[in-house]
């Protein structure tokens, strides 16, 4: 497949929200999926699925319970409404009982054609200068490849059909073609041209720096 595909069918916004933890930042990826909502449902909230295209999960997986991703974010499990709504509190390297301040809502609505699109909104309370420094693409990079995690197992692969694909020149191409895509949405959001351009460097060069 051509991964570019997945940077340009999906749709990405970034804006301002406020949560009781104070004003908080949003980055919004959507994507149309081609496969039925029960089906992308269990892929996203199934933890055998879940390690096969994202990461092992463990926990109480139950409204109220507690979760933790391998090597990753843990939370609370705030909603369930199978198949349409998953909202989660989504914490890194703390008290994942406790902290709040980031939320993960996810969104499903079946399609005319029988996909689905899955609306993935993700709002933080964010240090203003991490802001300045990496933008949306800090955590939109990171979505954009889970989503095309999601994309290939949908359609019955995965990323690890394709062995040192992190690493090679088609992994970069895709990571910079996010880091730009959020950078039009943070310039859409009102952002300058200059606070975008530094933003989306800054995020390449993490998420892809040259060799």
């Amino acid at each position: 497949m051509d991964f570019l595909d997945a940077i340009k069918t999906a749709s990405r916004e970034v804006g301002r929200q406020n949560l009781p933890e104070g004003p908080a930042r949003s980055v919004v990826l959507r994507r149309s999926f081609p496969a039925p909502a029960d089906d992308v449902w269990a892929a996203i909230t199934d933890p055998d699925r879940l390690s096969r295209w994202f990461l092992p999960v463990s926990g109480d997986l139950t409204v109220g319970g507690l979760y933790q991703i391998e090597g990753n974010a843990g939370g609370r499990i705030l909603r369930c409404q199978r198949p349409t709504e998953l909202v989660v509190t989504w914490i890194f390297g703390a008290d994942i009982a406790t902290t709040t301040g980031s939320e993960v809502h996810l969104t499903l609505s079946p399609e005319p054609d029988g996909g689905t699109e899955l609306l993935l909104r993700h709002v933080a309370v964010v240090d203003e200068e991490l802001w300045k420094q990496y933008g949306p693409g800090a955590t939109g990079v990171g979505w954009d490849l889970s989503f095309l995690g999601l994309g290939l197992h949908l359609a019955g692969g995965g990323l690890d059909d394709d062995e040192g694909w992190e690493e090679s020149a088609e992994a970069r191409a895709f990571m910079v073609a996010s880091a730009e895509s959020w950078g039009a949405a943070q310039l859409a959001d009102g952002a300058t041209p200059d606070a975008v351009t530094a933003a989306v460097a800054n995020t390449i060069g993490f998420y892809a720096p040259e060799d």
